[in-house]
């Protein structure tokens, strides 16, 4: 039975196992290069990293795309690579290549001393966004997962493969989850911060898990993420959250059991059938636009985009991409999208 109307945003009440008409929309990276506007406000910040812990324009950028379009959520504009800055790993981002990390090879030598005060800036922003947006707009945070955050560390930058990380965790499975285990002890303190400060939900991404065998993905994605999730209950207990362990294939209905996610986010491999079975299941799915679909346009796009609404508007459902929105994406395609969904998916 579809729910009633609710103040309570529309975003919350999918990842609570309502089906919503029309179906909540918001978009992975929907704040960011591929706005015009973003890209002037990003020529104010002499780094990355400042621009992100710049309250200010943190806010400014993630309420650009909101001032566009008719999106139902906005994510606060940060980066899963404010964890490791913030416990002392010297992190920095390259123009055109991408962030840059001093290799890490002992955990111990991470610190919690200005954990909090490092982050204060994120917290910020989360209270200024919650203040700029209506009710009915879902305000989410976000963090990496410790898999995905281990990756970087460990190699210094991104990599297709994560060989450096799956040889080190196989090499030394002791010292790689000492690692594991402060990571989830940061995420979990960064969650619980970002919804005092103000967020409705929260999503971890597990953008790597792709790299992962069946023994590693239990061990290393489903395992410490099903702590985050403990502790953030413990702390917020309605607050909803989703989990992305972006490529698991075969593995998303083991990392729904096995995290007690209340969404979980899909890329865009995953197959419609695939995803009305998770959604069976009681979790709220998310998903799951090829991002190079959303980038291409025309009869294709409106094709792809009604296909997903159809199959999963009779459940608890998100509509978001398989991933974030690309640099080269007409701004236009958005709404495009935006006006398929809510007609695909009305009352």
């Amino acid at each position: 039975m579809d729910a009633e109307p609710s103040a309570t945003p529309s975003l919350v009440r999918a990842l609570r196992g309502e089906t919503v008409r029309p179906a909540p929309v918001w978009f992975m990276r929907q704040a960011g290069r591929y706005l015009p506007e973003y890209r002037e406000l990003r020529k104010t910040a002499s780094s990355f990293l400042k621009f992100c812990y710049s309250p200010e324009l943190a806010v400014e950028a993630t309420l650009q795309p909101m001032r566009r379009y008719a999106f139902d959520a906005s994510i606060i504009f940060s980066d899963i690579l404010v964890l490791p800055d913030a416990l002392g790993q010297e992190v920095w981002f390259v123009q055109g290549e991408g962030p840059r990390l001093e290799p890490i090879t002992d955990p111990s030598a991470l610190r919690f001393d200005d954990f909090e005060t490092h982050l204060a800036p994120v917290y910020e922003a989360l209270r200024g966004l919650r203040a700029a947006l209506p009710a009915e707009k879902a305000v989410l945070g976000f963090c990496g997962a410790p898999w995905t955050l281990a990756t970087y560390m460990i190699a210094g930058r991104g990599g297709l493969d994560q060989w450096p990380a799956r040889t080190f965790a196989a090499r030394d499975p002791d010292t790689f989850g000492a690692l594991i285990d402060i990571l989830v002890d940061a995420a979990t303190r960064h969650l619980i911060a970002q919804i005092e400060a103000g967020a409705d939900a929260v999503q971890i991404f597990d953008s790597w898990a792709s790299a992962l065998d069946e023994t590693g993905f239990r061990r290393w994605s489903i395992e410490p993420i099903a702590r985050i999730v403990a502790g953030v209950r413990a702390a917020a207990p309605d607050v909803p959250i989703i989990g992305f362990p972006r490529g698991a294939g075969t593995g998303y209905g083991d990392f729904v059991d096995g995290t007690g996610v209340d969404g979980v986010s899909l890329d865009w491999t995953v197959t419609m059938e695939a995803a009305k079975q998770l959604q069976k299941s009681g979790v709220c799915v998310q998903g799951n636009l090829d991002p190079a679909r959303l980038a291409a346009g025309g009869p294709g796009l409106d094709a792809a985009v009604a296909h997903i609404c159809e199959a999963l508007r009779d459940g608890p459902f998100v509509f978001n991409l398989g991933h974030g929105i690309s640099l080269e994406t007409p701004p236009e395609n958005v709404t495009r999208v935006i006006e398929i969904v809510k007609e695909r998916t009305a009352p």
